[in-house]
């Protein structure tokens, strides 16, 4: 597992929840009908297949630089606000809110990617808020990751942490898009 991943997950202290958590990353799987669906590697997946991110290690790349920018604006609310904010939330949302993803996209030949078999019936979202109810994963966690696409989503925010969570991946995802713009622009 890729060290900047595996130190973005030790910064959750709750010690139960890093441990659901690895065992979601290392095997992002579901069983739908009897049959398992497994997913790509994380840390090669794409974390979209158009908009942003949509290379090999684009979802690695998305958590990783959500993951900062939620931490800064986890520091906005704590010292400018006076809010008080769950940081084990904040990360563990981070990392898991895309996350079925690598379920839902595959390489095609030309090399640019699809969708799966499964993702043409149901979607990333609603695949990782099944399988964490499932898995016991804490309601404070799943309404994050369920409201993370904000007013676009099937949910608002309606934490701290959510809201976080929804600017963090929102920032990212548009600031990667447009910085492969200018790096389009440049190189004409």
């Amino acid at each position: 597992m890729d060290s900047r991943l595996v130190g973005t997950i030790n910064k959750i202290r709750d010690e139960s929840l890093r441990a659901k958590i690895l065992d979601l990353i290392e095997k992002p799987s579901i069983q739908v009908d009897g049959r398992t669906y497994v997913g790509s590697p994380f840390e090669v997946s794409p974390a979209s297949t158009f908009h942003h991110h949509n290379y090999p290690g684009g979802l690695l790349e998305h958590v990783l630089s959500s993951s900062k920018i939620a931490s800064i604006l986890c520091d906005c609310v704590e010292e400018i606000y006076h809010g008080k904010v769950d940081r084990d939330i904040i990360f563990a949302g981070v990392i898991l809110h895309d996350l079925y993803k690598t379920l839902t996209y595959e390489e095609r030949v030309d090399g640019r990617y699809g969708f799966t078999p499964l993702a043409e019936r149901v979607d990333h979202l609603s695949l990782i808020i099944s399988e964490m109810t499932r898995r016991g994963f804490p309601l404070d966690l799943i309404h994050a990751v369920y409201a993370h696409h904000g007013a676009t989503g099937p949910m608002r925010p309606k934490t701290v942490e959510a809201l976080i969570l929804h600017l963090a991946d929102l920032a990212d995802s548009q600031m990667n898009g447009e910085v492969i713009k200018a790096a389009r622009y440049l190189v004409k």
